[in-house]
């Protein structure tokens, strides 16, 4: 499982940066595919959920955009506007190579991102072999993890610790 490993006070972190004014002035955008609706809701929600204890509620933006695939040229564009971008997406592999395309395509593409824009890209795209493995990534009821919620954390703490 990949939660093995986890950092487990990122919650706890976040609210830290937000009582210290280390994130007051950040404006994030959350940009989600729109596939699989009920996993897209929890990982949209997750994020959410972070920005709340982040203290950015009202500073995060959502944008929606139709499949993982887009993800790439949608972040290209706000990362020259907002602070850190979160990516939310979901893939789950099928009978043909279709998974294997769009999961390079995005990976790659975000990284470029990222790497271009000096911009910290969220990755919260899962690449599942299964719904059921998504849905427990989802931060649902009863997921046991929560990937919305840590690619907005992951995207913060990185804006934060470049800042020092």
């Amino acid at each position: 499982m990949s939660k093995h490993g986890a950092p487990t006070n990122v919650a706890d972190e976040l609210r830290t940066l937000a009582a210290g004014g280390t994130l007051s002035q950040l404006k994030v955008a959350i940009v989600a595919a729109s596939w699989h609706e009920v996993i897209m809701n929890g990982l949209i929600d997750g994020a959410q959920r972070a920005a709340k204890d982040a203290g950015l509620e009202a500073s995060t933006t959502l944008v929606r955009v139709p499949g993982t695939f887009e993800l790439p040229v949608a972040a290209a564009t706000l990362a020259g506007d907002y602070d850190a971008v979160i990516a939310l997406g979901v893939v789950i592999r099928g009978g043909t190579p279709h998974f294997d395309y769009v999961c390079l395509a995005a990976t790659n593409g975000l990284t470029s991102v990222a790497v271009d824009s000096k911009t910290p890209i969220g990755f919260g795209v899962l690449t599942c072999d299964t719904e059921e493995q998504g849905l427990d990534r989802a931060g649902l009821e009863n997921s046991s993890e929560d990937k919305g919620y840590e690619a907005y954390s992951a995207a913060v703490m990185t804006v934060a610790a470049l800042a020092r």
